[in-house]
């Protein structure tokens, strides 16, 4: 059942559902694409940071070769890293991006986080992550966030992205962009789960027009991966016994509730898993509504808990709050 659709402001239709490609090891990426293209998923949310795109790209080559799909089939979802804000910047790293996934253009291109570091040359460290020296230094660079958003609005003048958004923005920083944007944001990912609802955001973006994807849809689940004591400490939402009763009642799982919370209100997600069963699951949670005594339930399950803050990584001085 291919996934409901969403429309973009840009004019481009994206997919409600998709498949996120945070923490997916690189030994199992490209089939891990591949079986995701073959169950059905066709938007994609990858970046540079993941350090996986090449690949996502083979998965993504090997299923046009073999006929599953063709190019103009898939939404793939791009992500512009701190270091590479810098106007200059920008086109070259983006064309290396593509050059990994193996297309010519990005349906979407979102600046990942609203701050620019110090740039570092990919032939030193690729990705760059955080920190200048790959150990602990933070350098800011003197990048402003209009800067950067003129530079991605070139990328769709060139047609390297069809369309261009932003990650972890909050209001104040949405406010400040649209002073200034000729091409409006297109969407605006963010962490959220009932644990972190974000009410307010969410309807600043719907009362402007831009689509918010939702990643962490699951919550803690994961960060207990990278050994997060914030993740660790908090109970996980599969297991809510509020989460448990609505999917037994729905015949679901407890994932397809919290996926359909967040579809239900045309918030996209991304979610992902290497299981092909849930995979399919994941995919096919829009079949079914949550209703008005659920939906205020899990409204009341709001703890402003966040999870995919810089400083749960790693202690700083030089790190700013993000969405």
């Amino acid at each position: 059942m291919p996934s409901p659709t969403v429309k973009l402001n840009s004019g481009h239709e994206m997919p409600l559902v998709g498949f996120g490609l945070w923490k997916v090891d690189n030994a199992t990426c490209a089939d891990t694409v591949y079986n995701a293209i073959k169950a059905g998923y066709r938007l994609f949310d990858g970046a540079c940071d993941y350090g996986n795109e090449k690949e996502c790209g083979d998965g993504v080559a090997r299923a046009i070769k073999d006929g599953l799909v063709k190019r103009e089939d898939l939404f793939i979802v791009s992500k512009l890293w701190q270091t590479f804000h810098d106007q200059d910047k920008v086109e070259p790293i983006t064309r290396r991006q593509l050059a990994d996934w193996q297309v010519d253009y990005f349906d979407l291109f979102l600046i990942h986080f609203p701050v620019a570091l110090e740039y570092v040359d990919p032939s030193v460290r690729y990705p760059p992550g955080w920190h200048y020296d790959g150990k602990s230094e933070i350098r800011w660079s003197k990048a402003t966030n209009q800067e950067t958003w003129g530079a991605m609005e070139g990328l769709v003048e060139k047609g390297l992205a069809k369309s261009i958004g932003v990650s972890n923005y909050q209001a104040q920083t949405l406010y400040d962009t649209f002073k200034y944007a000729k091409i409006r944001p297109a969407t605006l990912q963010v962490e959220l789960h009932p644990y972190l609802q974000q009410t307010e955001l969410v309807r600043l973006a719907k009362a402007e027009g831009i689509v918010v994807t939702a990643y962490s849809s699951f919550g803690p689940t994961g960060f207990i991966e990278l050994d997060m004591d914030r993740a660790k400490g908090a109970a996980p939402l599969m297991e809510h016994e509020a989460i448990k009763a609505m999917a037994s009642k729905h015949n679901k799982t407890p994932a397809q509730v919290l996926l359909r919370w967040a579809t239900q209100r045309g918030i996209a997600v991304i979610p992902k898993t290497s299981r092909p069963a849930v995979m399919e699951q994941n995919l096919n949670h829009t079949d079914f509504n949550l209703d008005q005594e659920e939906i205020d339930r899990i409204a009341k399950m709001d703890l402003n808990l966040k999870f995919n803050q810089p400083t749960n990584y790693f202690p700083t001085e030089k790190l700013w709050i993000f969405g």
